[in-house]
């Protein structure tokens, strides 16, 4: 069930629906089914009305009425100094957003898999970050699955109505089999689309663990997922754009998540991508510096051992510092669950009990 494959599923769902305009990630309520949109009459838009003025990623800024008006360079300075408070926001949430990787990192390393889900660019934003972790991390596909309302043609093209039911994203839920092991992240800057807190929400029913991930104070689906991370990066340049400040701030948490719960799997050895394997002429060259940097052993030894390992670079690694030949590195980092770090110690410890028995 790869992230393809995933955003296949909802493909099957979403193929006869027709394409409507961007932005399609935050201007219906929750639960609601597009009533603004689809023109149900004026209560319908009054409801969706009220709910906008309630977001501060939809209000409407009045010194930057004229920013049109403005030289190039000017209008570059004013969206830099906005983007530069998007770490500031982000740093706000820092504690609930490392309360949420360390619960996913748990279940993870049990076997449970990394679910995003989100509608227009919420959801390109999670489709991209679970793309990139296989050739980041060497991870399996299906570990790290990116659900886009609408399927795949929704990464450029918004799909008419596939933000507004909860109940598609239950069905993209099922067809990937969702268990009680797996954590599903709910992304919405309005922290309201019906996509992102129906996959919550039906998550959470089953057991698996939710993160709800917002740009809006007291959000639905921070309210419906065991972990809200609410990063309030404000009103944008260009009124309800969610895809600036917002989509800044949804990517930057996305890459922690992925990133540091990767870490905590032991994908890395400090700042060493070491989960990976030389496979072709670039990714051989990158090993061997990677090993090299991790030992700093000469280069005909660094070839031996990426040769004697079949190119996985943390067995060369284990190899050379653990003093260790490459059946030994693998047996010791599959009793480690593959950190690097616990087969060296353990690697240290049987030496040193060889050790002992023959000075004896």
């Amino acid at each position: 069930m790869t992230s393809q494959h995933g955003e296949h599923n909802g493909a099957q769902h979403n193929g006869a629906q027709r394409s409507e305009n961007q932005h399609s990630d935050n201007l219906r309520g929750d639960g609601q089914h597009g009533h603004g949109q689809h023109g149900d009459g004026r209560e319908g838009y009054e409801e969706l009305r009220a709910q906008l003025d309630t977001l501060t990623t939809e209000a409407f800024r009045p010194e930057l009425a004229e920013i049109d008006q403005l030289p190039t360079l000017d209008i570059a300075r004013i969206m830099n100094g906005e983007d530069s408070t998007v770490p500031t926001a982000v740093a706000a949430q820092l504690p609930r957003i490392a309360a949420a990787i360390d619960a996913t990192a748990e279940r993870a390393a049990r076997g449970g898999r990394l679910i995003y889900a989100g509608a227009g660019t919420a959801g390109r934003l999670g489709v991209l970050d679970a793309s990139e972790c296989p050739p980041t991390f060497n991870t399996d596909p299906e570990d790290v699955v990116g659900l886009i309302a609408g399927g795949p043609g929704a990464m450029v093209t918004s799909v008419e109505g596939a933000e507004d039911s909860k109940e598609l994203a239950a069905a993209d839920l099922t067809a990937l089999k969702l268990t009680a092991a797996d954590t599903v992240v709910g992304i919405s800057a309005s922290g309201r689309t019906p996509y992102a807190v129906g996959a919550v929400e039906h998550a959470r029913a089953l057991g698996a663990l939710t993160i709800g991930l917002s740009c809006n104070e007291g959000s639905a689906l921070a309210a419906a997922a065991e972990h809200g991370i609410e990063v309030v990066v404000g009103p944008e340049l260009l009124t309800g754009s969610t895809r600036l400040k917002a989509g800044t701030a949804q990517k930057l948490v996305l890459n922690m998540i992925s990133t540091i719960t990767m870490i905590r799997l032991g994908k890395t050895y400090g700042n060493l991508m070491v989960d990976v394997r030389a496979s072709n002429d670039k990714l051989r060259a990158r090993s061997r510096r990677i090993v090299s940097l991790a030992t700093g052993a000469p280069d005909d030894r660094i070839e031996s051992a990426l040769r004697t390992t079949d190119g996985e670079v943390k067995n060369a690694i284990l190899t050379i510092l653990g003093s260790v030949d490459g059946p030994t590195a693998a047996a010791l980092l599959a009793d480690s669950q593959g950190h690097l770090r616990a087969a060296l110690k353990a690697a240290a410890r049987e030496a040193g009990t060889q050790g002992t028995a023959g000075a004896r």
